[in-house]
């Protein structure tokens, strides 16, 4: 079974900075693109950021760019959402996701899905 696990989640200040963890358990042995998406109550959720296998390619949703930044370390199975310059309208649940295709930005597109962690801040 393919399991995603995400960390790192909390509460800080506005202006404070957050680094989110998503680590993939694999058994099948697959290079997943990965995706960040985020949903607060009485919205649909919300790509975040997405990169391939390699990391060679990344994208952003509009409010994230030149805030966020995702990463990946392979070798820990790992995908990463560093996120600075957090705003109130950042707050949401975070999700890590999974697909065994290139990079895509809708939430049909992925096959797995980790449980989410909050992501709160303050102003």
């Amino acid at each position: 079974q393919v399991q995603l696990v995400e960390s790192g989640g909390g509460l800080v200040h506005a202006g404070g900075s957050l680094r989110l963890s998503c680590v993939v358990s694999d058994r099948t042995g697959s290079r997943y693109s990965m995706g960040w998406f985020r949903q607060v109550p009485g919205k649909e959720r919300e790509f975040v950021a997405t990169i391939n296998w390699s990391g060679a390619r990344t994208y952003y949703t509009d409010s994230a760019k030149g805030r966020f930044t995702i990463s990946r370390d392979n070798a820990k199975n790992t995908v990463y959402l560093q996120m600075n310059s957090l705003k109130p309208e950042d707050t949401a649940f975070y999700y890590c996701a999974a697909r065994t295709q290139s990079a895509a930005v809708s939430t049909r597109d992925y096959d797995y899905w980790g449980q989410g962690t909050q992501v709160t801040v303050s102003s």
